[in-house]
């Protein structure tokens, strides 16, 4: 029975994956701007599987410092990855708190294995924006953000 079990677990998990590896096929992910649109795709989607896929989330783990939930919020520090994608879907605060603003995927710079995407994020009931540099570096040869940088006020 605990073989059947496993065989079964087995066989929907290669499903999921091949289904995964499908949509991901998708996206260039020679090019870290489709890599940051197909992000936001994720988060509106709740897509936590296709985020751990697009995100370096050790490499987030270890900016606890100047960490892009805690503009403007409490001091409140992701403890696992887990945290992070939580707070990235559904109900989470960043989710909210980015998905109330306009975004505007930008221009990108490459800079050999490293490269930055502008993300303008408009708060149209403030009519303020806000110029952000997601940082992106090639992990296996694949572009994953590491960094979300949230603080830049764009010109008025």
């Amino acid at each position: 029975m605990m073989k059947k079990n496993c065989l079964s677990l087995t066989v929907v998990v290669l499903i999921v994956s091949v289904i995964f590896a499908g949509a991901c096929s998708e996206i260039n992910m020679d090019d870290p701007r489709q890599v940051v649109i197909a992000f936001f795709g994720a988060m509106e989607k709740n897509d936590q599987p296709a985020l751990a896929h697009l995100l370096d989330l050790a490499e987030i783990m270890k900016d606890q410092g100047k960490h892009y939930a805690l503009s403007g919020a409490k001091n409140d520090l992701f403890s696992s990855p887990q945290d992070i994608l939580d707070d990235l879907t559904n109900e989470g605060r960043t989710k909210k708190r980015w998905f109330a603003m306009q975004r505007i995927i930008n221009k990108s710079e490459i800079m050999g294995t490293s490269s930055t995407v502008e993300v303008t994020f408009v708060d149209k009931s403030k009519s303020k924006g806000y110029l952000t540099k997601f940082g992106l570096h090639k992990v296996s040869e694949v572009w994953k953000i590491y960094s979300f940088q949230t603080t830049t006020e764009a010109p008025n």
